[in-house]
């Protein structure tokens, strides 16, 4: 039931999360997460400023919601192809749960999870609408995850329909080529790593 839920959540459009995000998770942000984390670790410039309910922390955890139902959905089905007579091995071992998911299940599946979290990165490096409802819209870097920021993705969304002059439309298409780059390399590295971990864990067995 849990996993049928979670997958439910791809089928949400991602303007949903950001309108959810702005009404009732940034005022969720504002009022009992950020003052926490401001007291606490205080000290770290990462929770430094104003508790605005907006910004990098809460557009990173609405992303989180966001590829969640995919990863856990192909990580599913990649350790539902682990083979029955593996697990029934390693319980006739006396070995328990636990330890049949650590030992055998994950490292059998470990290529297919991590494809996985590549394709969740994959989908959040280009995530537009959601991400410009929270993350403020600030033409800045700040240290702090409290603080507004932006990202490609929501500058575009944000700038291009009131773009006038020839500069200024092509400073927006040479970030949409940034993007494109950026989005294009991770998943160059992603089959990089992946395959070389394939063959590692070929060789291992």
């Amino acid at each position: 039931m849990v996993g049928t839920l979670i997958e439910l959540l791809a089928a949400i459009p991602s303007i949903i999360y950001g309108m959810w995000g702005l009404f009732v998770f940034a005022p969720f942000m504002a009022d009992h997460v950020q003052p926490l984390l401001g007291q606490t670790l205080g000290f770290l410039p990462l929770f430094q400023g104003p508790p605005l309910g907006i910004g990098m922390l809460t557009a990173g955890i609405i992303l989180g919601f966001m590829i969640l139902p995919f990863i856990s959905a192909v990580a599913r089905d990649v350790l539902a192809l682990v083979p029955r007579t593996l697990r029934e091995s390693a319980f006739g071992m006396g070995a328990t749960t636990w330890e049949v998911v650590r030992h055998v299940m994950i490292p059998y599946g470990l290529v297919g999870i991590l494809g996985a979290v590549f394709l969740g990165l994959g989908r959040a490096l280009g995530e537009t609408m959601a991400v410009t409802f929270v993350i403020g819209n600030a033409h800045r870097i700040s240290a702090s995850l409290f603080a507004p920021g932006n990202s490609i993705a929501s500058c575009l969304a944000n700038e291009f329909a009131e773009a006038t002059g020839i500069i200024y439309i092509s400073a927006l298409i040479e970030l949409g080529l940034v993007l494109f780059l950026l989005t294009y390399l991770v998943q160059v590295l992603a089959q990089f790593l992946l395959r070389r971990l394939y063959r590692a864990w070929s060789v291992g067995l």
